[in-house]
């Protein structure tokens, strides 16, 4: 399985973003994905995560009503749309692949088997 991440770059705050993230394989339709961030100097941490089936959805607070998630199982693709970017959005974007098919969304980034290998975003104030 690989991921690959893109659609990162440099914004002004309150502009937008859609990051793209392209699975290989076949049994993408099966895994429930997740979008991660990292920040210099800090952890990675959870931003947003949707089921196997696209039925599900889960965000962080810090994100909730700005970002939306979405996938196309047909296409093996999932996206990140970003809105009302804010310098605290810096980070690199990290797409993932849970381990275990048919399960929910989690933020639980051990639970995470694949991970593409980011996209940087960049907002200036």
């Amino acid at each position: 399985v690989q991921l690959q991440a893109s659609g990162g770059g440099l914004v002004q705050a309150g502009n937008s973003l859609r990051l793209s993230c392209a699975a290989s394989g076949r049994t993408f339709s099966s895994y429930g994905m997740g979008w991660f961030r990292q920040a210099s100097g800090k952890e990675r941490e959870f931003v947003a995560a949707i089921s196997y089936s696209g039925s599900s959805t889960d965000y962080a607070a810090s994100v909730m009503g700005r970002f939306a998630i979405s996938r196309d199982n047909a296409k093996n693709m999932v996206w990140l749309q970003m809105n009302s970017l804010a310098p605290e959005d810096t980070a690199i974007y990290y797409c993932a692949r849970r381990l275990t098919y048919f399960a929910g969304t989690s933020r639980v980034p051990d639970e995470y088997g694949y991970w593409g290998q980011g996209t940087q975003v960049t907002v200036s104030s």
